[in-house]
């Protein structure tokens, strides 16, 4: 038994020899020669980096709202009216070169300092003055075409109510706090915002700019969190966010130069770039720094591009189509993020239009490298300033145009009467105070006075006593 065993062994051990000799000598012996070595495969080419040129595109991006600035819009006159002088008589006391005549068939209508306008007393023991224009011989009241005009509330009151709003309270707060109707807060509150809106459009014109920063931030409507739209419906909604706070910022003087509510699309992008380029001085091009939303890149390409022709690759044929390419000085930069389970992971820079050293030239002026910081901090400041759009509120808004309101006043409150603590200028000498407190050291300045667009701070009672010109006057008449 244990010599079949020893057998069996020897036999299985002579058999794995047998095995591996024939696999050494199985290949040689069948063609002759040994057999040749694989060669290793070449490494596969890496993928460039370098950005490639923009080739341009063959037809130019439409803008809704290029299209409707030119169908409508009301412009001034190509040269004013006559200068009113007055060589006879008393010389006139009452100062009448903020007010303009209100009548549109006038010859004077809506020109401010020409001389035809005099004051024609208190009429009925008003406290606020009648203007007369000696053109047309038509009386206007001095409250008329502000949001004051022929209110019975005091007019402190108003102004107090239009403050808290502009701070961040709710409507029904503000009712509460003044006591009054919330549905009278809620007509002051569309007044003042056609005002602020025509107030920016006469002051926040031929702004010039280094930079400008753009962002969009997520605004939830009272519709979708009430239930009122259907569960499919609303989660729609939030996946494609429809409703979003559009801003454009200048980070040097923090000039807030347009604030818009829409949707998160290309025809929204287009819109507000729209509003940026009406703000800015004519042949003013800045660095446009934005997140990672590709729809700017066509935005900022409809406003700032021109036709190119390319040169020909060869001596015959057809010539090449023309390209719609960015302007020479058109620079756009982008600040792409990454985020993983609402931890930021990753920041990465991207030029988009012009080159890095361009880029790095105009930031180097402030000492500051590509980023969009300077928007991002205005978001917080809308969230605390606007009562629809802070967070875990409800205060919120039941559609756009009550949101769109709401932006409208904090821009101006913003710009012409809420000083910025990084813009104060220091003082020549310390003032000193009445009180028993330390002397002035600093100047507050807002940011329309950093830009140069006024001289002093304004109070909110100033901006709404202002009656708003149809058009900006020229600098000399």
């Amino acid at each position: 038994m244990a010599s079949n065993l020893l057998f069996y062994q020897l036999l299985l051990v002579a058999l794995v020899c047998l095995c591996f000799v024939l696999h050494a000598l199985w290949p040689g012996a069948r063609t002759g020669v040994r057999p040749t070595l694989l060669q290793p495969s070449p490494p596969r080419p890496k993928r460039s980096r370098e950005p490639t040129p923009f080739a341009g595109l063959l037809h130019k991006p439409l803008c809704a709202a290029c299209e409707q600035a030119a169908a409508s819009g009301h412009k001034a006159p190509s040269t004013p009216p006559p200068l009113i002088t007055y060589a006879r008589g008393r010389k006139r006391t009452i100062d009448s070169q903020n007010q303009f005549c209100p009548d549109l068939d006038c010859s004077y209508y809506g020109w401010l300092g020409r001389g035809n306008i005099r004051a024609n007393g208190h009429p009925g023991g008003n406290p606020w003055r009648q203007f007369q224009c000696v053109s047309c011989l038509g009386y206007f009241h001095q409250l008329h075409g502000t949001p004051l005009h022929g209110k019975h509330v005091s007019i402190d009151k108003l102004v107090w109510a239009v403050g808290a709003l502009a701070e961040g309270l709710g409507i029904r707060a503000v009712a509460r706090v003044f006591e009054v109707d919330p549905n009278t807060v809620l007509q002051w509150l569309v007044e003042v915002a056609d005002h602020a809106t025509a107030f920016s459009r006469y002051f926040l014109h031929d702004v010039r700019v280094t930079q400008v920063q753009l962002d969009e931030l997520f605004a939830l409507l009272r519709a979708v969190q009430a239930g009122e739209v259907s569960e499919a419906e609303a989660i729609t909604r939030l996946s494609r966010s429809p409703h979003w706070v559009w801003g454009a910022i200048d980070p040097v003087t923090k000039v807030l130069l347009a604030i818009d509510v829409g949707e998160r699309t290309l025809a929204m992008a287009q819109r507000v770039v729209h509003q940026v380029t009406e703000v800015l001085a004519p042949g003013c091009v800045p660095l446009f720094l934005t997140d990672g939303f590709k729809e700017y890149t066509t935005a900022l390409l409809t406003h700032y591009g021109q036709w190119v022709q390319p040169a020909r690759r060869q001596a015959t044929g057809a010539a090449p189509k023309p390209r719609w390419r960015p302007l020479p000085g058109l620079l756009y930069a982008q600040v792409v993020k990454t985020v993983r389970r609402r931890r930021l992971v990753q920041v990465k820079h991207r030029v988009v239009f012009g080159t890095l050293e361009r880029v790095k030239h105009v930031l180097a002026a402030c000492g500051w490298q590509i980023n969009t910081a300077f928007v991002e901090r205005l978001n917080l400041t809308l969230r605390q300033h606007v009562a629809a759009v802070g967070r875990r509120v409800t205060t919120l808004c039941k559609h756009e145009a009550g949101l769109r309101q709401q932006l409208m006043l904090y821009q101006v409150y913003y710009n012409f009467c809420l000083p910025h603590t990084s813009l104060r200028q220091p003082l020549p000498q310390p003032l000193q105070t009445h009180g028993t407190g330390s002397a002035k050291c600093w100047q507050a300045q807002t940011p329309a006075m950093a830009a140069g667009l006024t001289d002093h701070v304004w109070t909110l009672r100033e901006v709404l006593l202002f009656r708003v010109p149809p058009w900006p006057q020229p600098a000399q008449v």
